[in-house]
């Protein structure tokens, strides 16, 4: 496991200290950043949730990201994700806090531009966990959320204020990138979609009719 792009390129990171950890393989980290480069998104504050490793957010450090905060619930993971970003040079820019995401998500007040969350797979709280994220304060209107998935996890194209832009799969791992919409607009109607738009929500459900 490493750093695939920016100015640590090429840095090795520490793996999960146990097996119940699951990072996201470099391959699927690399073709999700490509995703948010298509789609002309660069994060800037991030937060990493169901951090692991961090590898995610050390990436969109690396990347230019000026700031991120991680979140585990174990001492030993936070222990991994402060030793990767000293080897990192990112000490100063990462926060590592050890509580459960949805504590983290419930005291939430800062706002960030980009979440992501790579919750286990066989986890059964995934969607309402993800509603949760969508309505908090830690997004604002055009905050970036993506979450990594099981591909026979059937997520939905739009949940409160979260729309889907992308769902990507590579073998037995999924991404889906969501954007947030205008809470004005969200009043029990769906504003009209633009071209683009319409063409990004057809891309996703196009993919999940082939898995």
């Amino acid at each position: 496991m490493r750093v695939i792009s920016g100015s640590a390129k090429g840095r090795t990171l520490k793996g999960p200290p146990s097996h119940a950890t699951r990072p996201m393989a470099d391959k699927i980290k690399g073709a999700l950043f490509n995703s948010l480069a298509s789609l002309g998104v660069e994060p800037d504050v991030v937060l990493d949730l169901y951090a692991g490793t961090g590898s995610i957010g050390i990436e969109a450090l690396s990347r230019g990201a000026t700031r991120a905060d991680f979140v585990e619930r174990t001492r030993d993971a936070c222990q991994v994700i402060r030793d990767n970003l000293a080897s990192t040079g990112f000490a100063g820019m990462g926060t590592v806090h050890q509580v459960p995401v949805k504590t983290f998500i419930g005291g939430a007040r800062t706002a960030y531009d980009f979440v992501i969350m790579d919750p286990p797979y066989a986890d059964p709280d995934i969607i309402s966990t993800l509603d949760a994220v969508g309505a908090a304060p830690l997004v604002d209107y055009g905050s970036i959320v993506v979450i990594g998935h099981s591909p026979r996890v059937e997520l939905p194209d739009r949940l409160g204020r979260l729309d889907r832009l992308r769902l990507r799969c590579h073998g037995d791992s999924c991404f889906s990138i969501y954007d947030v919409a205008d809470a004005t607009l969200d009043n029990g109607s769906d504003p009209e979609p633009s071209s683009e738009e319409a063409g990004q929500t057809h891309d996703a459900r196009d993919l999940s009719r082939q898995l």
